[in-house]
């Protein structure tokens, strides 16, 4: 049945995958592999799910949302998208890519928890390899798949990835909710998880213009208490802004954007300059 997924896959999905590497998608609804034919993919039980025009798949059943929208919202996405499309996070993209080159080899099929747009995700697409991206936000998806038709992309939730066990060489979480248990699942023996999470001053100077006090982000606590740490990075640098658009954007993608007031979003939006620190840790475990 393997080789019978991999030719479906090759054939239906995209041009660029390597046959080698192809992942298993697995049925949301019983655990069983999902076969595609024909732009549907199905498993033994008869369970049933269309490939998009887009090229995405939706592995998310309507009972298992707990919102009819799950995920980030339009507007934060767009703002996102547009930020990340300046540059902004770039060195956090070339210090991942440093860590995966060091560690890991060039045909390592990939996965991305929490992909949103596919950002992180088609930087990680060359020749040699497959990558795949999943998020709970339908819309995300859409568009990442729409882009970067390179990749893999569908719907669901890190809570019950939609792949079958030990699937993958590689696989991070780039501010997305760890949860070592299912990570550890699809990862191959000997796989690595790289998680991204903010450093103490990630964003103070724009927490600061909205907190009255504004508290540095807690370092002190991991969620990963089964794999092996690997290597610790800190990265820390500052990003220059000249328009207020891109200060707004960043501002919108954050959580704290629900607690800035009226006042402060005129202030900012007639910025000129402004400065902020971008602040974060990679840590890299191997299983």
């Amino acid at each position: 049945m393997s080789e019978n997924i991999s030719t479906a896959l090759a054939n239906d999905n995209s041009a660029n995958a390597c046959d080698k590497t192809l992942a298993q998608y697995r049925c949301p609804l019983c655990q069983q592999v999902l076969v595609l034919t024909n732009k549907t993919y199905r498993c033994d039980k008869n369970h049933s799910f269309d490939q998009a025009k887009q090229g995405y798949v939706n592995l998310l059943p309507v009972q298992f949302k707990h919102s009819k929208e799950p995920g980030d919202n339009k507007a934060m996405v767009q703002a996102r998208r547009a930020f990340l499309d300046k540059g902004y996070y770039q060195p956090l993209v070339d210090s991942m890519l440093a860590l995966h080159k060091k560690y890991s080899t060039k045909d390592a099929t990939i996965f991305d928890a929490g992909c949103g747009e596919g950002f992180y995700t088609h930087q990680h697409k060359t020749e040699h390899n497959n990558v795949y991206g999943v998020d709970i936000a339908k819309e995300t998806i859409k568009i990442a798949a729409k882009r970067y038709q390179d990749c893999f992309f569908s719907v669901a939730t890190l809570s019950d990835l939609p792949f079958s066990d030990n699937q993958f060489a590689w696989l991070y979480s780039v501010y997305a909710p760890i949860l070592e248990t299912e990570f550890s699942r699809i990862l191959a023996d000997k796989g690595y998880l790289l998680t991204v999470t903010p450093a103490d001053n990630h964003l103070f100077e724009l927490k600061s213009l909205i907190y009255r006090q504004a508290n540095k982000h807690d370092t002190t606590k991991s969620p990963i208490k089964q794999l092996t740490l690997v290597e610790e990075q800190r990265l820390n640098y500052v990003m220059d802004f000249t328009t207020s658009e891109d200060v707004l954007n960043l501002l919108a993608m954050t959580p704290f954007a629900f607690k800035a007031s009226e006042e402060l979003m005129a202030e900012l939006n007639q910025l000129t300059t402004f400065s902020c620190q971008a602040d974060f840790i990679l840590r890299l475990y191997q299983k």
